[in-house]
């Protein structure tokens, strides 16, 4: 094992234990207080490891080594929410079983703190990189990209780099991200109240209603949990970039409604069945998905966060022209455009070796539906942690790193750097 793999260990678990989701903000913390403690935990680690840092007022911070060309490797300490369904402490930052058990274990606390030590490896044994590499550490990668913006307005973003915040082998391509609240008028809802979810790129595990009356008969059927006069729909949360892997608890509470209700039929129609083939825009980086995650009935109109995620190379206006069919308003929340890279470039090829090189597996870049610090660099592209064949766990309940993957991170890492900055 690594020299550094027990202090990794330790260190991952401490980081999760800070509750990094987004918070109140202040001048000083511009993404909470957990956010703002995660942060100065990282850079006081690193400097304790003997780098130069620098924290950009509690946005974004640095971890300095070396000199010359600026190359930047790109993770983030801010999580989402913890959510329910959780067996383990979400941040307790446990070791059982083999596994670190946290929020923010594999997303992306445990590789951060990874490259981290990996770069201490390389300084320990005398490796001095002919690039000065950028470990630039965000806090609003969830929520925006705020710290990079930021980052941007203070420092010199680099050019080249990568981000341990994706898959294996290596990342070449992510679809496009687009988050939109649509606006369905509803002046005679069924319900007094209707809200669930709990973020923009997180499936809907809960939804609750407050109905107007209750069909007794209906409601044997359809699923949904009675508590006092509140209704309640349970699912599993996933990654919006991968709806399948979870099941949605708005679509079962808006079929019991629609029920009785045309434009709630509709609403169902369009965004659960897709009703204007959304979904059939699709090139070698996969198909489009749409997954409605965040509702709330507000003034007389359901409310609608969708996360979309569209093929690299389709055009964002070909999606707004799918959405204007909808014939309801919409607004555009955020937008990232895709990232694509050429499959033979130096820094793929460089980086698939390594892989190869550490787990002995022949492999080809892929493309992927999640975005990455990765797609704010002239040439960066995703490397890491997550491979196939990995028990989906980002952004669900018991969320975990087994202690072999961090052990594979170490190397990997340490080896890539290496031959990317010589």
């Amino acid at each position: 094992m690594p020299h550094y793999f027990k202090e990794a260990v330790e260190s991952i678990c401490e980081s999760i234990r800070f509750d990094s989701s987004l918070a109140q903000h202040s001048a000083k913390m511009p993404f909470g207080k957990g956010a703002y403690d995660c942060l100065c935990h990282f850079l006081s680690l690193a400097e304790k490891l003997g780098f130069e840092t620098h924290n950009y007022d509690g946005y974004v911070g640095e971890v300095v080594f070396g000199h010359g060309e600026p190359f930047a490797i790109l993770c983030h300490l801010d999580v989402v929410p913890a959510g329910d369904g959780w067996t383990k402490p979400p941040f307790g930052g446990i070791v059982e079983d083999g596994k670190i058990w946290g929020r923010g274990a594999m997303d992306d606390k445990g590789p951060a703190i990874c490259t981290l030590y990996a770069l201490k490896a390389l300084k320990d044994r005398g490796f001095y990189p002919q690039k000065q590499i950028k470990l630039i550490v965000g806090c609003n990668e969830e929520n925006g990209w705020g710290c990079i913006d930021y980052y941007e307005k203070v420092a010199t973003l680099p050019e080249t780099g990568f981000s341990p915040d994706a898959d294996f082998p290596v990342i070449y391509a992510e679809k496009g991200i687009l988050h939109v609240r649509l606006h369905y008028p509803l002046p005679t809802a069924p319900f007094y109240f209707l809200e669930g979810g709990t973020s923009a790129n997180m499936v809907c595990d809960t939804c609750e209603a407050t109905p107007r009356s209750l069909g007794t008969k209906r409601l044997l059927s359809s699923g949904l949990e009675i508590r006092g006069k509140k209704l309640i729909s349970h699912g599993k949360s996933a990654h919006g970039s991968t709806p399948e892997k979870g099941v949605n608890a708005i679509r079962p509470m808006l079929e019991y409604f629609g029920a009785k209700n045309e434009t709630i039929r509709k609403i169902v129609s369009d965004l659960f069945d897709d009703r204007f083939g959304l979904k059939e825009l699709a090139d070698e980086t996969g198909h489009l998905t749409l997954s409605p995650d965040l509702i709330k009935y507000r003034k007389g109109e359901l409310q609608i966060v969708c996360d979309i995620r569209y093929p690299a190379t389709v055009p964002v206006e070909a999606v707004h022209e799918k959405l204007l069919k909808l014939g309801v308003k919409y607004e555009t929340l955020h937008h990232q455009a895709p990232l694509y890279h050429d499959k033979n470039s130096e820094l793929v090829q460089t980086l698939l070796s390594v892989y190869e090189a550490c787990t002995g597996e022949k492999a080809d870049p892929i493309a992927i539906g999640g975005g990455t610090y990765a797609r704010a660099l002239k040439n960066g592209v995703g490397f890491g942690p997550e491979m196939e064949g990995d028990e989906a766990v980002i952004h669900q309940p018991d969320e975990y790193i087994t202690l072999d993957r961090v052990d594979l991170l170490l190397n990997v890492y340490e080896r890539a750097i290496e031959k990317l900055t010589k």
